[in-house]
């Protein structure tokens, strides 16, 4: 299947098909898609995403945060347990956050610390667009930030996670079922 067909499929499915295709995109928030799907035709997969992104922007402080809460940390406990959904262990992985030595977990895990309870949310970052050196100096850096500065950073790296995620869909996402339009 095609991203023009998958991005068809979406537009025509159920809406709890449209749900469940949507699952891994957004960390442990199936609200997103579920409040997205009216939305529908999409034209494109920006227009798609920027619908869903538009959705989580538009959450008062409080939600956001809560929203923010269901991400794991880098590199912490559930990176290191495998108890993370599908994408995010993917994500994690492809810097070997799941396998850190002792020594570079405990600093993982001061880092985990120090942010959460600086700002009250695990730190985001889009992995795949670092390496393991530059997410440390990112991390690093960020703990120096004003919350209201997190708190859009935070936004921002989610929509780029969310837009890596989607466009893996468009391009890899299991078949989707034939859906009658």
């Amino acid at each position: 299947m095609t991203p023009a067909e998958r991005l068809d499929y979406l537009n025509h499915c159920s809406p709890d098909d449209f749900c469940a295709a949507m699952a891994d995109i957004w960390e442990h928030a199936p609200w997103v898609a579920a409040q997205t799907v009216a939305l529908r035709p999409f034209a494109s997969a920006d227009a798609l995403h920027s619908a869903m992104l538009a959705v989580v922007a538009g959450l008062d402080e409080p939600a956001r945060i809560r929203f923010y809460a269901g991400h794991p940390e880098l590199g912490g406990k559930l990176a290191r347990t495998g108890a993370m959904n599908a994408a995010s262990t993917d994500e994690q992985a492809s810097l070997g956050l799941g396998q850190l030595q002792a020594a570079e977990a405990q600093r993982w895990d001061g880092l985990n610390r120090a942010y959460r309870e600086r700002f009250g949310f695990p730190f985001i970052l889009c992995i795949r667009q670092h390496s393991l050196a530059s997410a440390l100096l990112v991390f690093e850096q960020r703990l120096g930030h004003t919350r209201q500065r997190e708190l859009q950073l935070a936004l921002n790296e989610i929509a780029a996670i969310s837009r890596l995620r989607l466009a893996r869909y468009l391009q890899e996402g299991d078949p989707a079922p034939v859906c009658t339009h």
